[in-house]
C-alpha cells in the first residue's frame, strides 16, 4: 500500500479530530471487535430506541428502554456531528467516560454514521489508518439493502483493508455475519451498486435510505455515492447535508450531471487504486465541496 495513502487514513478531519480526548482514545482497546463492542455499548440507535424492548432488544441487549428518560426520546443525531461532541456528552452523562455497563438512561441516541465517525476518530488518535464508508447493508432486511455506514481500518501485517461494523451486537443476536472483519461481498459498496443500477443490472428499488419517505433507487444511491466520496477524503458529512448543486433534486438530475456521477462512481468502486485522481476532483471540483447551508447562500 502506498505510504502516502495510509498516512491520508491516519489524519483526521472536523468529524474525527479527537481534540482534548485524544488521551482518552488512545487508553481504549486496540483490539477492534474489543473496541467495537466497547463503543456500541456507549449508545442506543433510534430505531432500538423507537422499539423498546422487542426484536433485536427483546433480551435487552441494548439495555432496558423502559429506563430512557422520556424527555430525551429523540435522536440526538444532530447535537453531536463530530466525535468530540460525543465524548463530550458521553463524559457529560457518566465522568468515566467509555465503560462497560454503561447505564441505559446514560447513552446517546445516535445513528450508524455516528458510531462510524467515533470509531474512526479512536483509530486515527491511535496513529492507525482507518475510514469510514457508507453504503448500504443487505443484511437487516431479507430482500432490500438499507444505507449504512461502517468502517475499515488498515492492517499493516496482512497488507489489506479490514471492513468491520460495530454499529449493534450483531453476533450476539445471532445474525449470520462476521462483523469485525466483513468480506467484500456482505456489504453494497455505494459506487458499485450506484453503476449497477445505471447500467440495467440491478433493481434500484432494491437500495433504501431510511428517511421515512420510501426513498430508494438512484436518488438514494447518488447520496450515498457523494456521502462515501466525502468520507474518503476525510470529510464525514452528516445527513442533513450535501453538494449544494445537488441538494433537494437527486430525483431530478440531468443525464449529463449521471455521467459525471458515473465517472466518480467508477473511481470509487478503487478508492486506493484511483486515490491520486479522486484528490484531484476533491481538490479541484467545487461542485461536490460546496454543501448546502440553512445559513448560507451559495
Amino acid at each position: 500500500m502506498d505510504r502516502r495513502i495510509l498516512e491520508h487514513y491516519r489524519e483526521t478531519g472536523p468529524f474525527t479530530y479527537a481534540g482534548a480526548y485524544g488521551e482518552c482514545f488512545r487508553s481504549l482497546p486496540d483490539d477492534i471487535p474489543a473496541l467495537g463492542r466497547l463503543v456500541c455499548g456507549q449508545v442506543i440507535h433510534r430505531v432500538t430506541l423507537a422499539q423498546g424492548n422487542r426484536n433485536a432488544n427483546a433480551t435487552l441487549l441494548y439495555g432496558d428502554m423502559e429506563r430512557y428518560p422520556w424527555h430525551r426520546m429523540r435522536c440526538e443525531d444532530d447535537l453531536f456531528p463530530t466525535a468530540a461532541a460525543m465524548a463530550a456528552e458521553l463524559f457529560r452523562l457518566d465522568g468515566r467516560g467509555f465503560i462497560g455497563g454503561r447505564q441505559v438512561e446514560h447513552k446517546l441516541v445516535v445513528t450508524c454514521r455516528y458510531v462510524s465517525v467515533l470509531m474512526s476518530a479512536i483509530l486515527k488518535a491511535k496513529g492507525i489508518p482507518a475510514r469510514s464508508r457508507a453504503g448500504f447493508a443487505p443484511y437487516f432486511q431479507e430482500g432490500a439493502s438499507m444505507d449504512h455506514w461502517i468502517n475499515q481500518v488498515y492492517r499493516e501485517k496482512e497488507g489489506r483493508w479490514v471492513t468491520f461494523d460495530a454499529d449493534g451486537f450483531y453476533e450476539e443476536c445471532g445474525m449470520p455475519l462476521c462483523q469485525y472483519d466483513m468480506p467484500g461481498d456482505s456489504f453494497d459498496w455505494a459506487a458499485a451498486a450506484y453503476l449497477a443500477v445505471r447500467r440495467g443490472e440491478a433493481d434500484g428499488r432494491r437500495y433504501l435510505y431510511a428517511d421515512g419517505l420510501g426513498t430508494c433507487g438512484i436518488p438514494a444511491l447518488v447520496r450515498y455515492l457523494v456521502y462515501d466520496f466525502h468520507a474518503l477524503m476525510n470529510h464525514e458529512i452528516p445527513y442533513t447535508f450535501l453538494p449544494a448543486y445537488l441538494d433537494g433534486r437527486l430525483d431530478k438530475l440531468t443525464e449529463g450531471e449521471l455521467r459525471e456521477l458515473d465517472a466518480l462512481a467508477e473511481l470509487l468502486t478503487d478508492p486506493d487504486g484511483n486515490f491520486q485522481a479522486l484528490c484531484k476532483i476533491w481538490d479541484g471540483e467545487r461542485k461536490f465541496r460546496i454543501l448546502n447551508s440553512p445559513l448560507v447562500q451559495n
